[in-house]
């Protein structure tokens, strides 16, 4: 970008960071704007990124390519940054809330395991169950090419559940030519997935006239009162002043250990293998970090203050990253029958996980919702969910309900391909969630 007859010169990293920061502040400012109380908040940040992605994609393209020593050879580099930009924000946000649910995480996973568990098995054999039922309805509108359109609704399934390890599983699972149909279909049933949640967790409190006063001592109740340990009689060594050691340490051990692979198959590391991968392991160790707080006489806790700008600066980077390629896809390949799918496969979990939990479990309203973003495995919907009950305790919820939920969609996923049509089997490696058989 040049202005001026070049005196104002914005290109190449210095365009792409322009762009990210552009984003932002127009996304922030549009989630503000309310309607009777309901706003997109921070997922306007993503509806911004799907726009710049739809319409500005190609000269972001222009700005990150390089030229070689052959001048007929090009390198780009576009799709890398954003992976980098929507991992980092990944990794900064389930840390922030591992270590925000952690001193609760466990004592709410003895009292609520069984809901949780059986809370999240719901929202996904209906999320499931409905990606059947859009195979068979796609049939019988005429959807001639059944292996193409079954990998496609396994697309639409990963992205209506926002699950980016169900939709990296379904990539490695389905034959090489039906990869890129999982991803269009993951990217236009993603949107709806991300807004239509974001906006579930703030229309229920509305509709159910809810007094979020009451409803947060419910759920302090529920967690096990409060988190305040007694003060250590001797001052805790920190290794900073706002804990960003403590944080840094979390992640490079997160990753780790989901890095780890746990071999399940007597073919050892080359048959059936099972990691949480970078996300799960990241969250599973600030939960243990926030659960201990310490290691002996060192704090491993970041100052509340640090989770809170981490966990929302995540989520803005995780949006960007995710909205801007986004974008570009949907523009390309958008069709009004598949988004009506990924609708579909996105709003009967909802609905039906939340009257479950709430008439069966007899979950509180913000337990339940807390669980239903995790069962939904939606980061942004979380985001919102914090600022409209204005607790942090939501965390632990979704906390409890998200790595186990990641999981099952991604076997599920793996169960639609092998009895809707095995020819959509890549029989060379299949690849489930953090399992992979080869």
């Amino acid at each position: 970008m040049v202005l001026f007859d070049g005196v104002i010169s914005i290109t190449g990293i210095t365009f792409f960071m322009f762009c990210l920061f552009a984003i932002a502040i127009i996304g922030y400012a549009i989630g503000r704007i309310q309607i009777k109380g309901v706003g997109l908040g921070d997922a306007a940040v993503f509806i911004v990124a799907l726009l710049f992605g739809a319409l500005l994609y190609d000269p972001l393209v222009e700005q990150l390519t390089l030229a070689t020593a052959n001048p007929e050879v090009t390198v780009n580099y576009t799709s890398n940054a954003l992976k980098i930009v929507e991992s980092l924000g990944l990794i900064l946000f389930v840390t922030s809330v591992g270590f925000i649910a952690g001193p609760k995480f466990f004592g709410n996973l003895k009292r609520n395991f069984k809901s949780y568990v059986v809370l999240g098995l719901v929202i996904i054999l209906v999320g499931g169950l409905s990606a059947v039922g859009c195979i068979y309805l796609g049939r019988a509108l005429g959807e001639a090419n059944h292996e193409g359109f079954t990998a496609m609704v396994v697309g639409l399934l990963s992205g209506s559940l926002t699950s980016t390890p169900a939709f990296s599983a379904a990539k490695a699972t389905v034959a090489a030519e039906y990869e890129a149909l999982v991803s269009v279909g993951h990217g236009i049933a993603y949107i709806f997935g991300v807004v239509g949640v974001v906006l579930f967790v703030q229309l229920i409190p509305k509709i159910s006239k809810a007094n979020m006063e009451e409803e947060r001592a419910k759920l302090v109740s529920v967690s096990g009162g409060s988190d305040d340990k007694k003060e250590e009689k001797k001052k805790l060594i920190e290794l900073d002043e706002f804990g960003l050691g403590a944080f840094a340490l979390a992640a490079v051990i997160g990753t780790f250990v989901g890095m780890i692979k746990i071999p399940l198959s007597s073919k050892g590391l080359s048959g059936t293998t099972f990691a949480l991968t970078t996300t799960g392991g990241c969250l599973m160790t600030a939960l243990v970090f926030g659960h201990f707080r310490r290691i002996g006489k060192i704090s491993i806790m970041p100052k509340q203050a640090t989770l809170k700008v981490f966990r929302e600066l995540g989520l803005m980077l995780f949006l960007i990253g995710a909205g801007i390629p986004g974008g570009a896809d949907f523009v390309k390949h958008f069709d009004i029958m598949y988004f009506v799918y990924g609708a579909i496969m996105t709003i009967v979990p909802l609905i039906v996980g939340f009257l479950f939990a709430k008439y069966v479990l007899k979950l509180s309203l913000l337990n339940n919702l807390g669980s239903i973003t995790g069962g939904m495995t939606s980061t942004p919907a979380l985001g919102t969910l914090i600022n409209t009950a204005g607790t942090e305790e939501v965390a632990s919820a979704y906390a409890n309900c998200i790595n186990r939920c990641s999981i099952s969609i991604t076997v599920f996923n793996y169960f639609i391909l092998i009895f809707q049509y095995q020819k959509v089997i890549n029989h060379t490696c299949m690849h489930i969630g953090g399992l992979m058989t080869c």
